[in-house]
């Protein structure tokens, strides 16, 4: 069977739609739905129902996810042996979110080099939608982020909790939005808390998607807006940031992914490394 169509499966799943699916694949609509079916003449069964809502797995469709998931994390896993660096035994693919990058997987990678000299590390950096869908199509082996979805074949773990602060180049400065409030996207649940919190709260004028990239604004033009306690730690210290105590602060969970029948000779001293570097830092 073309791994490709397993693929295309997988994606049409996690987007929930066939026209979501061809975005995430950068094909045509017509290309994902000219797949599908010839999987399922492969498989003599349907797998989808659509509907208003968009696609629904059939029963012969959840059976066949989780051989989906067999195969292309298979494929993928026999692309990276036969891909090992001379001199390494194996290798790990560890994505995480550039914010769970900074201060915390940075320092995880020389533990992992002392533990595991014999493991080759690629590091990348993504947003869930993209870790996910490493991690499902096996090119990921670990992902740590803030916002997992519960899928088959993968476990997730409460790794730690981040404690979002409000912080501001200014000592006097309003513990609520202000003009030069940056609004950091956290994710969904930071989202509705802030809005909770904020009912008035309209719109910063600068967004980040990125938390790195809200706090160099910051620090370098003024203002305020959230971040995790232990990147502008450092900042408070040497007197850059001030904390804004009547602020509330927002706690952000954020959990290790891996595939749950993964090698665990390899997966344990990147999994025990990690969990070292982040109870360290909280």
């Amino acid at each position: 069977m073309d791994t490709e169509l397993a693929r295309t499966f997988l994606t049409v799943i996690d987007a929930g739609n066939f026209i979501g699916a061809a975005d995430r694949l950068h094909v045509t609509q017509s290309t994902v739905s000219a797949r599908i079916h010839s999987l399922e003449e492969q498989l003599g069964c349907k797998l989808f129902v659509r509907n208003k809502a968009g696609t629904a797995l059939t029963p012969a469709g959840h059976q066949f996810q989780k051989h989906a998931a067999v195969l292309v994390r298979t494929v993928e896993h026999a692309r990276q042996d036969v891909g090992i660096s001379r001199g390494y035994r194996a290798s790990l693919t560890v994505g995480g979110r550039f914010g769970l990058w900074e201060r915390l997987l940075l320092r995880w990678l020389p533990l992992m080099r002392r533990a595991a000299p014999e493991i080759s590390v690629r590091a990348e950096i993504g947003f869930e939608t993209d870790l996910m869908q490493g991690l499902i199509e096996g090119r990921l082996d670990i992902g740590v982020m803030y916002t997992p979805q519960s899928r088959p074949g993968l476990t997730v773990e409460q790794l730690m909790e981040e404690n979002l602060v409000m912080v501001s180049t200014r000592r006097a400065a309003r513990a609520e939005p202000d003009s030069d409030y940056v609004y950091v996207d956290w994710g969904p649940e930071f989202y509705a808390k802030h809005n909770a919190r904020f009912p008035e709260f309209v719109g910063a004028g600068i967004t980040a998607n990125i938390g790195w990239l809200g706090l160099q604004h910051v620090l370098q033009f003024g203002g305020s807006g959230y971040f995790p306690i232990r990147l502008v730690h450092p900042y408070l210290e040497n007197g850059q940031l001030h904390r804004l105590s009547d602020a509330p602060d927002f706690p952000l969970p954020a959990y290790l992914v891996y595939a749950s029948d993964g090698d665990r000779a390899v997966l344990e001293p990147a999994l025990d490394g990690i969990r070292q570097v982040a109870t360290e830092q909280t």
